[in-house]
């Protein structure tokens, strides 16, 4: 103890300074020891607090931002999603209406004073009109469905929207009325169609999508389009506003050539329909340039292959002088828009799982615009997002990076950095210690390919200690992951995994060659890729032979199925909503006519032994894995018959299993976060029962 009573006092007073600068040092490094030792690890009901940023849409003079902003609702366990309005400088930021219902799909008039969005209500989606100047909201439509595809017309006085219009099922018998008050059972479900089911939806209802046009101002709503064909997807108005230009696939055999569709155009007033493209495969998405000369759209020529990149075309609004002007860029591209001059098009792709928007002239000179587009599917990292750009120039977009989901960010004309504008998860992952998610590259030991993946180390990671390894095989699976968001990955981390998740061959934003790799083909070399890149982790000193796991959902299922059937190397796996016999599988999916020719030749009584042969179910005799199977009990993906397959096979071979049914999921398990959660915990529980003693909490 210093004392002070024998110094004068100006030295007094020194000394008391130099104690309290002593005291605060002392007191802001406790107080940062504090602050960090507050920071906690991404836990599970952290899922139900985290927001995102969607659907973004720029006002024409760059001046505002109106997005979707995304949430959980904890005690509905689902997503919640309300627009919000922020100035391109990130200034402002505020909710649009008042309004405590689901709102979407949010478009600005031409002139910017007007934005119309679709909302909810106890008796289904309408569209709503909002007034910039005054802030008012108006409903203006009293619709029998949900509309979508709202798009203004260039004089901001009509919008056009597709809408289902039911139609009454075949009629096969007649039975008799029942007795008034009597409890007989249910109609039966009568269909003649090919596709009559769908995933997370379930039995289609009869009917057709068609278009129709709404005065700005309400009114009724005209149907324009007739006939028992699909008329959806982006709409397109001509310059003068006579003509809505779609795609529909108005072909007599459409239900067969499900992978066909081409572009049209439809008279307003007179509702006469013209076929602009004429070609076996995919056009759609067309879009009118600001002279209304030209219109741009997607496709390709149909090669009857497992994979092949959409190109940007461009032809003559009369549907002349076709060509492709994307050719230079081997990449899927998507969402496409002209700029103001019309002299090119701001368009949307991936490349090495990373999200882009690009530019592309119509002389094909290809430039990048932005990075890290994506962070809108917050379970898993895969590519998301969207963008749009004002008529300046201006670019917002959904951005991502591996420690945040999507937040808006904008890029000037002319400017090489973007700047976020939003901090949706401030609040909450300011306060979480992520895990460091690390990209890493190694050669396939089967043709020597560059392949990409990534590795999430576990937060307070110490390279001194030994961590149990966990690989994550994506689904699709000509797919990506990539340097995104996932939530998935940060639990895995968080209880103490390096988790691995790589992009094996097949996988999309590498070429049209590689992602085709597995036609015919499927599992392949990609199961080589996969365990090469757990060697290579190996070598890096990252994972270690008795540590590994395996887990992966729908192909990953697949790949994982078949990775524990080609090896034994892994301490246990975890095979969720697999496909385990293809020959099942594919007559009883609600895909079920998506399979022949396109990933194996002909149809499963064609050809058996190629069907059986890429089923994992084929390798069950091998397998010694302790293995948990995982399905969603209303899954029409990958029905729950296929996981049985697996957990039934295992119990009469004697190897340690269980079965998880989820009541209510259908394929996209994660769809609900507590169904999230409850995949991820089950996955966790089983791989830890699995650990050797040597754990690092």
């Amino acid at each position: 103890m210093i004392s002070t009573t024998s110094f004068s006092l100006p030295l007094k007073l020194q000394i008391l300074k130099i104690m309290k600068q002593l005291f605060l040092f002392l007191f802001c490094i406790g107080t940062l020891h504090c602050t960090y030792a507050q920071k906690q690890k991404f836990s599970y009901l952290d899922v139900f607090d985290l927001q995102y940023a969607s659907d973004p849409q720029i006002s024409p003079n760059g001046e505002w931002v109106v997005y979707r902003r995304m949430g959980y609702d904890i005690m509905k366990d689902g997503s919640k999603g309300n627009l919000w309005m922020v100035k391109a400088d990130g200034s402002q930021h505020q909710k649009l209406t008042s309004n405590e219902i689901n709102e979407s799909n949010p478009r600005w008039s031409p002139s910017g004073n007007r934005i119309v969005f679709s909302a909810s209500t106890p008796e289904g989606s309408e569209i709503y009109m909002y007034w910039v100047s005054s802030g008012k909201v108006a409903r203006l439509t009293q619709l029998p469905f949900s509309p979508s595809s709202l798009t203004w017309s260039p004089d901001g006085r009509q919008i056009a929207f597709s809408m289902n219009v039911q139609k009454k099922p075949p009629v096969i018998a007649k039975i008799p009325k029942k007795p008034k008050g009597a409890k007989w059972a249910e109609e039966p479900r009568i269909t003649d169609r090919v596709y009559h089911e769908a995933d997370g939806r379930g039995y289609i209802k009869p009917g057709f999508n068609h278009i129709f046009v709404l005065p700005a101002e309400g009114g009724a709503a005209r149907q324009i389009t007739s006939g028992d064909w699909h008329h959806r997807g982006t709409l397109s108005w001509a310059k003068d506003g006579r003509k809505i230009f779609f795609s529909g696939n108005r072909v007599e055999d459409w239900e067969y050539r499900f992978r066909n569709s081409e572009i049209y155009s439809v008279d307003v007033q007179s509702g006469d329909i013209v076929g602009l493209t004429d070609r076996n495969g995919p056009d759609y998405e067309p879009k009118v340039s600001p002279d209304g000369k030209r219109i741009a759209y997607l496709g390709f020529e149909h090669k009857v292959q497992a994979y092949q990149v959409r190109k940007l075309h461009l032809m003559n609004v009369d549907g002349t002088d076709k060509k492709v002007i994307s050719g230079a860029l081997d990449r899927t591209l998507s969402n496409i828009r002209w700029n103001t001059k019309g002299d090119g098009l701001y368009f949307q792709y991936d490349d090495k799982g990373n999200g882009k928007v690009g530019f592309v002239s119509l002389s094909g000179n290809v430039s990048k615009i932005a990075d890290n587009v994506g962070g809108t599917t917050l379970g898993r990292p895969y590519p998301s997002g969207s963008f749009s750009s004002s008529q300046n120039g201006t670019i917002v977009y959904t951005q991502s990076r591996t420690d945040y989901p999507a937040e808006l960010a904008v890029i000037k004309p002319k400017s090489k950095n973007p700047i976020k504008i939003t901090a949706l998860n401030r609040a909450l992952l300011n306060y979480r210690e992520l895990g460091k998610v690390e990209e890493v590259w190694y050669k396939s030991s089967v043709d020597g390919r560059d392949i990409q993946g990534w590795v999430v180390f576990p937060p307070n990671y110490d390279a001194g200690k030994k961590y149990p390894f966990m690989v994550e095989n994506h689904g699709g699976p000509i797919l990506n992951y990539g340097d995104r968001f996932s939530t998935e990955m940060q639990l895995y981390a968080a209880a103490g995994y390096v988790v691995f998740y790589p992009n094996p061959r097949g996988s999309t934003s590498y070429g049209e060659e590689f992602g085709n790799l597995l036609y015919n083909n499927y599992p392949g070399e990609d199961y080589n890729d996969v365990m090469d890149g757990v060697d290579h982790c190996i070598k890096m000193g990252i994972a270690h032979e008795d540590q590994l796991f395996v887990t992966g959902g729908s192909a990953g299922g697949i790949m994982s199925a078949w990775m524990i059937g080609k090896n034994n190397r892994f301490e246990a796996a975890v095979v969720a909503k697999p496909v385990m016999n293809w020959i099942s599988k594919t007559l009883v999916a609600d895909n079920y006519f998506y399979y022949a020719e396109h990933r194996y030749p002909g149809q499963p009584w064609e050809n058996f032994e190629g069907y059986w042969k890429f089923s994992p179910i084929s390798l069950v005799g091998n397998i010694e894995t302790p293995t948990m199977v995982m399905v969603g009990m209303n899954d029409l993906r990958t029905p729950p018959s296929e996981a049985k397959q697996l957990y039934h096979a295992l119990k009469l071979r004697k190897i340690e299993t269980v079965l998880v049914e989820i009541p209510g999921a259908s394929h996209g398990i994660a769809n609900r976060p507590s169904n999230l959660i409850t995949k991820i915990a089950h996955t966790v529980a089983w791989f830890d029962k699995y650990r050797t003693a040597n754990k690092n909490e």
